[in-house]
C-alpha cells in the first residue's frame, strides 16, 4: 500500500514565568511583571501563526501553549499585568525620571535590530545614534520627541505585519515620528486586542479539526529532575550533582494536573498530547503521566537513540539514514499502562529555527519541502503497512525574530508549496495515532533519560551555579514540607511559588551555557519565588535568597551558545556575533597580549557556513603592522584521508602547528581575496573553488560554506588561524590549542 508522508509539525509557545510575587526582596517588588516578553511576543508570535496557517485547510498542525503562559497572558488582557517597560511607555515624556531615560535607551531596542528596526527608518535612526554615538551622548542630548518616538516604536515593531493592515496600525507605521502619550495608549490597547483573540482563535482551530492543542507540565518544570536530580547521571555518569538531593516526585502529579484543569477550562475538552519541558523524559515520570489520562508525549532523536544505542548518522545532504526508526511512533509499555511517544527530527527542526531566516523565503522553503520530498521518496522505497510519520517541533517564538516579516514570507511560501504537493501530508499528532497506533514498543524502563539538548540534562543541573540553585530549592522545598498544614487550599500562595520556582529556565541562565542582558533579573525572580514560599509560611528568609546566586559580568572566552547567521561586511555587528563562540588574544588577557595585532576571535556556525571573526588591534594595517595573509586550515579527528603540512616556510616544528591538514583558506587582507586548497596524496595541496564570503572593514569577518568543505552533518573539525608574509610564516591563533567545530 503507498502512504503519503505524514508530517507533524509540533510549536511550542513558552515564556518564562516573569510575574514577581510581593515578598519584600527588593525594592521594586512593587513592579508585577519583570520583563515584557509575554506581551511582546503575544503581539508578534502566537495569534499570526494560527491565522497564516487558516488560510491553509489542508494543513494541520499542532501547537503546544504552556498552561503559565496562558495564565500571563490573561493578566495582560485584562489589564492588570505592568512590566517595567509598559510603565515607561505609558509614562508621559516629561514626567520620566533620569533612571527611566537610562533604562529606555539601554533596552527599548532589545530585539534583532534587522528584522524589527532596521525596516523603520526612525526606529533605525535612533538606534544607530545609540550605537554609533553612546547612550552618553543620548542622555545628554535626546529631547522629549526622541523618548516618545522609541517608546512608541518598540510597542510598534513588536506587532506582526500580518497585523499592519489595521487602520490604526497603518496610520502609526506611516506617522513615523511625534508620537504622543495618547498614541502610545492606543498602541498598547491595540496590544491588549491582538492578545484577547489568541486562544480564542486556537479554541475556534482545534473544533474545527486542523489544529491539536497540546499542554505542558504547570510552569514548565523538567519532570526528571523534579522526580529524583541523580538522573542527570544517566547520560553523564561523571556529573557533579548538588549537595542536596531533590526528589519530590509528588510534585509531578501537581504540574500535570494543574496544567490538564487549566487546558479543560479554556478549551472546552481534555487534552490528549503532553509536550514534556525541553522534551525531558525519563523511565519514573511516565506512569504519573500516563494516571493523569494523556495519550502522547514528544521527545528528542538523541533520546531516542540513547534508548535504542543507535547514533543517527546523515547523509551528506543532511538526510537520516536508517529512517525507518526514527519516523515511526512508539508505544512506552508500563504497569501502569501505555503511553505513544514520537520524536522529532533534529536537524529539521533547526532549520526551521535557526538557519532559514538567513535564505530567502521561497529558497528556504523549497529547501526544506525538498527534505520532506527526498525522505517521501525512501519511503517509497521501503514499503510497509505502516506508515512513516516525520515530526518537526520547536521554539514557535523566538525563531521569527530573525526571519523578515516574522517569517510570514517563509510560511507562506512553505504552506503553498506543502498544499500543492500529493505526496506530504500534515497532520496532528493525535489523528496520525488514531488511523495508525503505534506498532513498535519500548519497554518503559528502557527509555533513556534525557532531553533535546544531546539526550543530557546538562543544561539545567551539574554546573555549580545551577547546582546551588537546586540546593535552594531544595530547602524551600523542605521547608513547605514541614508544614503540612500549608495545603494549596489554605495556602495557595506558598504552593504558587514552589511551581514557580521548580521551572526550568531559571536553571536554563544559571552558570555557563547561555547568557542575556537579563541574567540579573532571571536570578532575582528565581531567588523571589524562593522567599515568597517561606514569606507564605511566616518563616524567616534565609540570608543567602538576599544575595544573587552569581555574578552577571561579561565572560571573555566562551564556547557558541546558538547559532549564528551575521552579516559578512566588515562591521562586526555585537548582536550579529553576540552568540558566537569567543577567544581573547590581546589586550583583555593582560599587558603580556597587548602587542598582539589580532586582539580576540570569534566562531560560530549555521546549516549553511563556518563564521569567523578577527578583530585586530586599533589602527593596524594590513602589510604593514598587519602580516597580510591570513590563513585558515582545517583537519578532522579519526577520518582517514588526504592531509598535509602547512604550505608555508619556517613554520615552527611544534604541535598544533607540525599536525596535517585537509583543507586551506588563503585570504589575502590587501584585496580580500581567497584562494582555496585541498591536500592530496604525497603532502601536495591542490586548489579547489570556493565560495567563502569575505570583508574587512572594521574587522575581518569570513563566512565558509560546508559545501567547501565537503564534510557531513554531526560531524567535528578542528582548525587553526596562521598569519603570513608572502608565504613566510608570522604567528598562529589561538595560542597551543585549535578551535573545534562540530558540523550541525
Amino acid at each position: 500500500m503507498t502512504h503519503p508522508l505524514y508530517v507533524a509539525f509540533i510549536w511550542h509557545q513558552h515564556q518564562p514565568l516573569y510575574k514577581s510575587p510581593d515578598n519584600g526582596i527588593s525594592e521594586l517588588s512593587s513592579q508585577q511583571y519583570r520583563l515584557p516578553w509575554v506581551r511582546l511576543h503575544g503581539t508578534k508570535d502566537y495569534l499570526d501563526l494560527v491565522l497564516i496557517l487558516e488560510k491553509y485547510p489542508k494543513l494541520h498542525q499542532t501547537v503546544n501553549l504552556v498552561p503559565s503562559l496562558i495564565l500571563q497572558l490573561e493578566d495582560y488582557i485584562a489589564g492588570t499585568a505592568f512590566d517595567p517597560y509598559l510603565t515607561a511607555s505609558l509614562t508621559p515624556t516629561e514626567q520620566l525620571t533620569w533612571q527611566q531615560r537610562e533604562f529606555i535607551i539601554q533596552h527599548f531596542f532589545d530585539a534583532n535590530h534587522h528584522t524589527l528596526i532596521d525596516p523603520h527608518p526612525r526606529y533605525a535612526q535612533l538606534y544607530y545614534q545609540r550605537q554609533e554615538k553612546g547612550q552618553t551622548w543620548c542622555l545628554e542630548n535626546w529631547q522629549l520627541a526622541d523618548y516618545g518616538d522609541l517608546l512608541a516604536w518598540h510597542n510598534l515593531a513588536w506587532i506582526d505585519p500580518l497585523f499592519w493592515d489595521d487602520p490604526e496600525i497603518e496610520a502609526w507605521l506611516k506617522q513615523g515620528r511625534n508620537f504622543t502619550l495618547s498614541d502610545r495608549q492606543r498602541i498598547y490597547s491595540k496590544q491588549r486586542d491582538i492578545l484577547s483573540r489568541i486562544i480564542p482563535q486556537h479554541r475556534k482551530m482545534q473544533e474545527s479539526g486542523q489544529l491539536e492543542v497540546t499542554t505542558t507540565p504547570y510552569t514548565h518544570p523538567i519532570l526528571p529532575l523534579l522526580a529524583d536530580t541523580n538522573s542527570g547521571r544517566v547520560a553523564v555518569p561523571t556529573m557533579t550533582l548538588p549537595n542536596s538531593r531533590f526528589r519530590w516526585a509528588e510534585d509531578i502529579p501537581r504540574h500535570l494536573s494543574k496544567a490538564w484543569e487549566l487546558y479543560l477550562d479554556r478549551f472546552g475538552q481534555e487534552p490528549r498530547g503532553l509536550w514534556p519541558s525541553e522534551q525531558s523524559v525519563s523511565p519514573e515520570i511516565l506512569p504519573y503521566i500516563i494516571k493523569q489520562g494523556f495519550e502522547w508525549i514528544c521527545s528528542d532523536e538523541a533520546v531516542l537513540g540513547w534508548t535504542l544505542k543507535h547514533f543517527f548518522h546523515r547523509d551528506g545532504a543532511g538526510n537520516v539514514q536508517q529512517p525507518e526508526l526514527l519516523y515511526r511512533p512508539y508505544r512506552l509499555a508500563t504497569p501502569a499502562g501505555d503511553l505513544a511517544i514520537v520524536f522529532r527530527d533534529h536537524r529539521l527542526s533547526d532549520l526551521i529555527g535557526f538557519t532559514y531566516g538567513s535564505m530567502p523565503a521561497n529558497q528556504a522553503a523549497a529547501d526544506l519541502v525538498g527534505h520532506l520530498q527526498a525522505i517521501a521518496k525512501m519511503q517509497r522505497e521501503h514499503p510497509s503497512d505502516q506508515p512513516w510519520l516525520v515530526t518537526i517541533a520547536l521554539d514557535g517564538e523566538n525563531c521569527w525574530e530573525y526571519y523578515p516579516q516574522d517569517g510570514k514570507l517563509f510560511l507562506e511560501a512553505l504552506y503553498q508549496r506543502l498544499s500543492n504537493e500529493p505526496h506530504i501530508q500534515l497532520v496532528t499528532v493525535s489523528e496520525f495515532l488514531q488511523k495508525f497506533p503505534a506498532t513498535a514498543t519500548i519497554p518503559g524502563e528502557q527509555l533513556h533519560s534525557g532531553s533535546w539538548v544531546d539526550g543530557s540534562f546538562t543544561t539545567w543541573i551539574g554546573d555549580p551555579v545551577k547546582n546551588r540553585a537546586w540546593d535552594y530549592l531544595t530547602q524551600a522545598r523542605i521547608m513547605l514540607a514541614n508544614h503540612p498544614e500549608a495545603t494549596e487550599e489554605n495556602n495557595p500562595e506558598a504552593w504558587e511559588a514552589l511551581y514557580a520556582a521548580e521551572g526550568s529556565d531559571w536553571f536554563w541562565w544559571f552558570g555557563e551555557g547561555h547568557s542575556s542582558n537579563q541574567d540579573a533579573i532571571f536570578d532575582q525572580l528565581f531567588r523571589e519565588h524562593l522567599c515568597g514560599i517561606y514569606k507564605a509560611l511566616n518563616e524567616p528568609i534565609p540570608a543567602y535568597l538576599k544575595q544573587p546566586l552569581e555574578v552577571h559580568e561579561v565572560k571573555t572566552d566562551h564556547s557558541p551558545t546558538s547559532f549564528i547567521h551575521p552579516v559578512i561586511d566588515g562591521s562586526g555587528d555585537e548582536q550579529d556575533w553576540d552568540k558566537a563562540g569567543r577567544i581573547e588574544v590581546g589586550g583583555a588577557r593582560g599587558t603580556m597580549h597587548n602587542s598582539s595585532v589580532v586582539q580576540r576571535l570569534w566562531y560560530g556556525v549555521d546549516h549553511l557556513n563556518f563564521y569567523l571573526r578577527v578583530d585586530f588591534k586599533s589602527g593596524v594595517t594590513p602589510g604593514g603592522d598587519l602580516p597580510p595573509e591570513l590563513n585558515l586550515l582545517w583537519f578532522y579527528p579519526d577520518k582517514t584521508m588526504h592531509n598535509s603540512p602547512i604550505p608555508l616556510a619556517d613554520v615552527p616544528d611544534t604541535a598544533p602547528l607540525n599536525y596535517l591538514f585537509h583543507h586551506h583558506l588563503e585570504i589575502n587582507l590587501l584585496t580580500q581575496s581567497v584562494q582555496f586548497q585541498e591536500a592530496a596524496e604525497h603532502y601536495q595541496w591542490h586548489p579547489r573553488v570556493s565560495r567563502a564570503q569575505v570583508a574587512l572593514d572594521k574587522c575581518l569577518e569570513v563566512a565558509i560554506p560546508w559545501a567547501d568543505l565537503q564534510i557531513p552533518p554531526d560531524y567535528p573539525l578542528r582548525m587553526i588561524v596562521v598569519l603570513a608574509d608572502e608565504g613566510q610564516f608570522s604567528k598562529y591563533l589561538p595560542e597551543d590549542s585549535l578551535i573545534p567545530i562540530e558540523v550541525p
